[in-house]
């Protein structure tokens, strides 16, 4: 492929995320440090001092791998920032971020003056839907996170789970299962967020009917170092659990008198006899199979 070919196929790329953001105007009276970022070349990338750059209060990201953290910094440090950060104006002539939080506290890390961004004109709704939708984006943001994420596009923004998928690039029934994470207690949650459980263990807990119940399993699980096929198992057996055998009755030791007399008329009557003594005390049962052996017993009897 061309050179020429691979700029052209890069400046159709970023028409979606131009069309999405709206290019800062730059007003009369606009600060000083604005309208150098904003003059003649409008959306292109413009050096900003690191300092000058507030946090965002949208991030969706509760957690930074701190070694992560310090390897973006090394290679910050040896070779710059590679992609621009999203910023927008603030009134006081600060600026505050949009998307790019690692790059900029990277940045932050290594004590680097200035940092590559794109300036955008955005309401505080838009600049919360860009951070949730480009977080979501992305790889590390741990379950936990990915679902609150979700929900609050769905709260906050009336979004439905097929709207997100297309945003996000993610199909509608990983959506939804992110979402069912947040049904479980925020004791087990943090087990997630920590990774010391598995989004195949949450999905196995979730099969337990309350939160009370699932917070006693994910402890035995984490104490047992269950796997999420045997926290499967163990589920199960808490929801179907298998009917108690009936233990035997024990087996009563015949007198051997009552034995033989029941074998002598067993032999004389040609059926089966049975006989119960307790004490002295009991009945004979005798065993017919059909009306022929009934009728033969009365005549034997009455004879």
């Amino acid at each position: 492929m061309s050179i020429s070919a691979v700029d052209s196929k890069r400046r159709a790329l970023g028409k979606g995320l131009d069309s999405l953001l709206p290019r800062v105007q730059t007003p009369a009276t606009a600060p000083a440090a604005v309208h150098h970022a904003t003059e003649s070349e409008g959306g292109k990338p413009r050096e900003i001092p690191v300092k000058m750059i507030d946090p965002n209060p949208y991030q969706t990201r509760g957690q930074i791998d701190q070694s992560q953290l310090g390897e973006l910094a090394a290679s910050i440090a040896a070779n710059g920032v590679v992609q621009p950060i999203l910023v927008r104006p603030q009134a006081n002539g600060r600026f505050q971020l949009i998307a790019g939080e690692r790059r900029w506290r990277a940045s932050e890390l290594i004590n680097k003056e200035t940092i590559p961004a794109i300036l955008r004109q955005v309401s505080d709704e838009q600049a919360m839907e860009i951070t949730i939708v480009e977080n979501l984006q992305r790889a590390d943001l741990n379950p936990m996170e990915q679902a609150r994420a979700f929900d609050r596009l769905s709260r906050e923004f009336n979004m439905t789970q097929e709207q997100m998928g297309i945003r996000t690039g993610k199909d509608r029934a990983s959506i939804a299962n992110f979402l069912r994470l947040l049904r479980l207690p925020l004791s087990v949650q943090n087990h997630i967020e920590t990774g010391e459980l598995s989004i195949g263990h949450a999905k196995a807990l979730l099969g337990l009917p309350n939160q009370a119940g699932m917070e006693k399993v994910a402890e035995h699980v984490l104490k047992l170092s269950l796997s999420v096929r045997q926290t499967e198992t163990y589920v199960q057996g808490i929801m179907f659990p298998e009917p108690r055998k009936k233990e035997p009755k024990p087996e009563v030791v015949a007198d051997p008198n009552i034995r033989e007399v029941a074998e002598k008329l067993q032999r004389a009557l040609g059926l089966k006899v049975h006989i119960e003594d307790k004490n002295g005390r009991g009945r004979v049962i005798i065993e017919y199979a059909d009306l022929a052996d009934f009728d033969g017993l009365l005549e034997q009897l009455a004879g």
